[in-house]
């Protein structure tokens, strides 16, 4: 049987070869630092991460795997002075059979590169590229013959659940490496297992002696479905590759029955019910660690996401950890994963999308919560040419010959006409609009999709991405667009939110984005270093304004929000007080009297006070109170004083 071996402890790190460099421990990144500061002059180089080590206990015959979940951009890997393998493209698990250079103590060295060059994505984009080796790192240790591990990172195993009325049919594929050293009389086999609600049994078939291959079909009569966010049902199943009877290695997955469909008027439909997809968009990043996120980390980061009350997430802009992936199997989310074939179209970089596309489909098939296949952002911002649409076609036709069962989509930019060939690449399109922050006013968003939406009746569009910045120390009563304020940032929000409620034809919609993160290419406006768009913020402390709107619409947990409390010193002798809740009726009290009461059809409860010395202002709705200070004050005061932005930035 396999063996699994933890291996993120004891590492050297250094920025050159010639030196021995700190110990480390993983996951780790170069960029924690210098990719969020602003500037646009963080490391992009080599890093080299070295291990020496003795030889895994093995048996004759036994195979010896290093698997790398995510080295950022390409990776080298070298063992005892030998080169082992290449790997180009950061967000993807690799893996290298060492077994035929292992001696009794080695030498490893993985150089991690991050340069600027031509060919490898992403190399233009609003966020930092991290280098390091970021994810997790294991040994493997498998038996002669084994589930492969040797095609674009998958494990050997293929789940895929197909619904056909009231029954679900999974095809379950299997691929063994090691077949040509068996002897005539060897006999191998693969017994398939599903667990769960009216699993069958399960069956053994044998392996195919040229191909090392098995497909095989079972069908659960009835099954439990995977329905989102209301009931996320699980099944397991277990493939366990059996020599002459004996149990040699086994992998196992997890898999959902669900059908879905996007209709261009009514939106997306999961289980045949309508089920529209109010989600966010996700970075991986956080300040003062990038992207070396630990599994608690990411399990906070989906916490927040259930809490705000959202049912899908985009993962942009890249191939996200396998744990978070799990993660959004058990939460319910549907998920749009995408490669990071973004902003700026590289014409010796078509290979690279290629092989990250196999690779983001082979790791992740298995995966329920996966609906859309992304093959690109905002690639025609650089320019639309012959080239662009032969790259996303080829992308298209790879997706489709992996991958029958789910939807293709591609997030433009606001730019691409509305006539280009390119939105007959996918099966659904959908775009970026910033209408109301980056220019023009937040109506617009209304107008576009309008008139879009005519023209295109019979194409399913959505909104991939929408937002606006907000930073914590800049407070106003008086908001205007571009000023970064929390109160503009929400009463954007608020806009929107009405906007989308009134179009159930919008496939999708996702906040860009659910936390601040790092883009160090930005000096204007808001933190340097930051892209500010988050609903919560970078280090994931401070929930914004904007987030508890969100969870007003989206939540079905009891709760009432006063806004305003971080604009504690007011000068105004009149002032709004703006409460969001999930509650029919909000009643608000100032320093224990009664203002009044009042019910609203959009979430939003607005009140004006006659502002006192000191204000002590309590809201109630049912059981649900929230309390907040506010001073008067003389002269406004000089801390809120923001700037307003006034022109269109990254």
């Amino acid at each position: 049987m396999r063996k699994i071996i933890d291996w993120n402890q004891n590492w050297k790190f250094s920025k050159s070869v010639e030196k021995e460099g700190e110990t480390i421990n993983l996951p780790h990144t170069w960029n924690a630092l210098d990719g969020q500061d602003g500037g646009d002059d963080y490391y992009r180089g080599k890093g080299y991460y070295t291990k020496e080590f003795p030889c895994p206990e093995i048996e004759e015959g036994e195979q010896v795997y290093l698997e790398c979940a995510g080295v950022s951009n390409s990776a080298v890997l070298a063992l005892n002075g030998k080169e082992m393998c290449r790997h180009d493209g950061g967000f993807s698990t690799f893996r290298v059979n060492m077994t035929s250079e292992l001696q009794g103590q080695n030498y490893l060295m993985i150089t991690a590169d991050n340069s600027v060059n031509d060919r490898v994505y992403p190399q233009k984009a609003d966020f930092t590229f991290y280098g390091g080796i970021y994810r997790d790192v294991r040994l493997l240790v498998v038996p002669e013959v084994h589930f492969s591990l040797d095609y674009y990172g998958g494990n050997g195993l293929k789940i895929t659940p197909v619904m056909k009325d009231d029954q679900a049919e999974i095809a379950v594929e299997a691929w063994v490496s090691g077949m040509k050293e068996l002897a005539s009389d060897d006999k191998a086999e693969i017994r398939i297992t599903l667990d769960g609600d009216g699993a069958p049994m399960g069956v053994c078939e044998p392996v195919d002696p040229v191909q090392g291959y098995v497909k095989t079909v079972l069908t659960i009569f009835q099954p439990h479905l995977w329905n989102g966010r209301m009931d996320p049902y699980l099944y397991y199943a277990k493939a366990e590759l059996l020599l002459n009877g004996v149990i040699q290695d086994e992998v196992m997955l997890r898999f959902g029955c669900r059908s879905f469909s996007v209709d261009p008027e009514q939106g997306f439909f999961l289980n045949g019910a309508s089920y529209p997809l109010r989600g966010v968009s996700r970075h991986q990043d956080r300040e003062g660690i990038g992207n070396a996120l630990t599994k608690e980390m990411h399990r906070e980061d989906m916490e927040l996401i259930t809490e705000l009350g959202a049912n899908s997430i985009r993962l942009a802009h890249y191939q996200h950890d396998q744990y978070f992936y799990d993660l959004c199997d058990e939460y319910g989310m549907i998920v749009w994963a995408e490669i990071p074939y973004i902003t700026r179209h590289m014409e010796n970089g078509r290979e690279n999308t290629l092989q990250q596309m196999q690779e983001l489909i082979t790791q992740n098939h298995h995966h329920a919560s996966v609906c859309f296949w992304g093959i690109s952002n905002e690639i025609s911002a650089g320019g639309m040419d012959e080239a662009v649409l032969d790259n996303n076609h080829a992308l298209e036709d790879l997706v489709k010959e992996m991958d029958s069962t789910r939807l293709t989509t591609m997030a433009c930019a606001f730019m691409l006409d509305e006539k280009s060939p390119m939105l007959s690449v996918t099966d659904t399109v959908a775009y970026n609009h910033y209408f109301g922050w980056y220019m023009g006013s937040v109506e617009e968003n209304d107008i576009w999709f309008d008139r879009f939406h005519q023209t295109h009746p019979n194409l399913p569009v959505g909104l991939s991405e929408y937002g606006a910045e907000a930073v914590m120390q800049w407070q106003t009563g008086k908001p205007e667009r571009g000023d970064y304020t929390e109160q503009y940032q929400a009463l954007y929000h608020e806009h929107m939110l009405q906007m989308i409620t009134a179009r159930p034809y919008l496939w999708c919609t996702y906040v860009w984005n659910m936390f601040d993160f790092a883009a160090d290419g930005r000096d204007e406006g808001g933190v340097k270093g930051r892209n500010n768009k988050g609903l919560v913020t970078f280090d994931r402390k401070i929930k914004k304004e904007a987030f508890y709107l969100y969870k007003a619409y989206w939540s079905q947990e009891p709760f009432i929000y006063i806004t305003g409390r971080r604009f504690v010193n007011r000068a105004e002798t009149e002032s709004e007080v703006k409460i969001y809740s999930n509650q029919k009726e909000v009643s608000l009290y100032q320093n224990g009297k009664l203002i009044g009461s009042m019910e609203s059809s959009n979430h939003i409860f607005q009140f004006h006070i006659t502002l006192e010395k000191e204000n002590e202002l309590t809201a109630k709705a049912g059981e649900t109170i929230d309390c907040v200070t506010i001073h008067k004050i003389d002269v406004p005061d000089p801390s809120y004083t923001m700037p307003v932005m006034e022109e269109i930035t990254n």
